[in-house]
């Protein structure tokens, strides 16, 4: 999170900690809280960036990619494993053969203990296993009354498969794409919850101003009724016209009514997705501070392959399509695994005696399988792989030719944007003049009604279309973010840290 970000949010958390200390204080007196929280764009955004239930979500998958990534870096390191049956009883009758061939049964019963440390490495160059380890154990023989120990005082060992597909490698590869892909995708979705947050700025912006136009025809309406009524005693109006004006009132009535209902439900929906309280009062405000500026297409285009996640997303793709190759070939033909083990092995009555003169142990073993017949199995599989990897090749390709597609027509969209948003701007104040002269031209009886609320009609398309104009160009800024992860006003790329892992980073 910036500097300027953290600035904003901890400005806001102030406001309403003395909006709440205030409120406590009126309602001891006995009196009703009235002060309002004055929310910029910026405000909206920071809160939602804060401290919104969707962000709680980002962070925390974040989290989970973060333990997945570590847990990764800790997979091929070596392991000390320490096993072990502590006891194995048994009683039983088992078959024993016996010289000439015969089979009696005979009664057993012993109590065996054993233990086993061994350190495992894991080599996914060459996807060999590596093992050092000694062992014990203890046989007590109950009928015999007899107890024997065995043993490997050290031991080493190895297991390479060979023809076999090497998990380890191809896991070397993707895994650090996924985490990488993952970080990229932790500050895509800030902004985009920066972008849904600026939509529902807007639309409660749209709501709001509906709401003022309507409180302002209301009481312009009356204004006019009032006049009108002074008229018609003086005989200066005639029935017609002022059963309109007596209309324009309950229509102004009836349009402040829907647009307070409007306000209420936009009001809920806002203050749920940025996190504030439901009884705290607000009012946004119009964000008329706008530095226009260009942006190079080709700067752009070369932040997003930098910054986006899908640059890393489209070589995953690749590689596993590689990888699903290589696995399908490598587990349909010769397979064969290599092991072999050396070390020192006793036996002896007594603990120690395992450790004194042990013998050496050499174990070296080739296991192979070859499939005879299949009835072409192997050969549709592999066939089969080769499909999916040219499938996935041009699907990577279209879909690299699309994210540079877009990433320019939003460029030049933006750049179209400045020019609609000065013209819509300037027919607001037109329009806003031309209200305002109008009304006077009413009042004065110079126009009548008709003229009136043409101008009216005017004055609100006019602001409502400069609103979708802001709302318009804002929508296109964050959208140009999302698509970039660059931030184009400061000139600097776009980062965010993960509260929840700040501890784990420092230590």
């Amino acid at each position: 999170m910036s500097k300027n970000l953290y600035i904003s949010v901890l400005n806001i958390f102030l406001l309403c900690f003395f909006v709440n200390v205030l409120k406590a204080q009126e309602k001891f007196a006995g009196e009703p809280a009235k002060i309002k929280m004055n929310l910029s764009l910026q405000d909206v955004v920071d809160l939602s960036i804060a401290q919104s239930s969707a962000v709680k979500y980002v962070q925390n998958t974040n989290v989970n990619y973060f333990w997945r990534w570590k847990n990764f870096r800790k997979t091929f390191l070596p392991n000390l494993v320490m096993s072990g049956t502590l006891p194995s009883y048994n009683q039983s009758t088992v078959p024993v053969t016996q010289p000439d061939g015969s089979i009696e049964f005979k009664a057993v019963s012993n109590l065996l203990t054993s233990a086993n440390l061994s350190l495992n490495q894991s080599i996914p160059l060459t996807g060999t296993s590596i093992y050092a380890s000694t062992s014990a154990s203890r046989v007590q023989d109950n009928y015999k009354k007899h107890t024997t120990f065995s043993g490997n005082p050290i031991s080493f060992g190895f297991y390479q498969p060979i023809f076999a597909y090497n998990w380890m490698k191809w896991s070397k590869k993707t895994e650090p794409l996924i985490y990488n892909e993952s970080q990229k995708n932790f500050i895509q979705s800030i902004e985009e919850i920066a972008y849904t947050a600026t939509t529902r700025f807007f639309n409660y912006l749209r709501i709001q101003t509906n709401f003022k136009l309507a409180e302002s025809a209301l009481k312009n309406s009356n204004d006019n009724l009032r006049i009108a009524q002074t008229k018609q005693k003086l005989g200066q109006i005639s029935e017609n016209d002022f059963s309109r004006i007596e209309l324009s009132v309950l229509n102004a009535q009836k349009a402040l009514n829907s647009a307070e209902m409007q306000l209420k439900n936009s009001d809920f929906e806002l203050k749920s997705y940025i996190g504030l309280d439901q009884y705290q009062e607000i009012e946004l405000k119009m964000p008329l501070n706008i530095t226009l500026f260009d942006i190079d297409s080709k700067k752009a285009l070369m932040e997003a392959k930098t910054n986006r996640p899908e640059p890393v997303n489209f070589e995953r793709r690749l590689i596993n399509a590689d990888r699903d190759l290589t696995q399908a070939k490598r587990g349909t033909g010769l397979s064969a695994t290599l092991s072999g083990s050396y070390g020192l092995s006793n036996s002896g009555e007594s603990l120690p005696g395992i450790y004194q003169d042990p013998l050496k142990s050499q174990v070296l073993q080739l296991t192979m399988s070859v499939p005879i017949l299949d009835w072409g199995r192997a050969a549709s599989t592999v066939k089969m792989a080769e499909a999916q990897r040219d499938l996935a090749q041009f699907d990577v390709q279209k879909a690299k030719e699309d994210f540079d597609r877009s990433v320019i027509v939003q460029v030049e969209q933006f750049g179209l944007l400045k020019d609609q948003l000065k013209t819509a701007k300037e027919a607001d104040r037109v329009a806003e003049n031309g209200y305002r002269i109008a009304l006077k031209r009413f009042q004065n009886g110079e126009i009548s009604i008709t003229d009136l609320n043409i101008a009216l009609s005017e004055r609100e398309t006019a602001k409502r279309d400069y609103i979708g104009s802001l709302a318009t160009y804002w929508l296109a800024y964050y959208n140009l973010r999302i698509l970039t992860l660059y931030d184009f006003e400061t000139d600097q790329k776009i980062n965010y840290e993960n509260p929840m892992l700040s501890s784990e980073n420092g230590g």
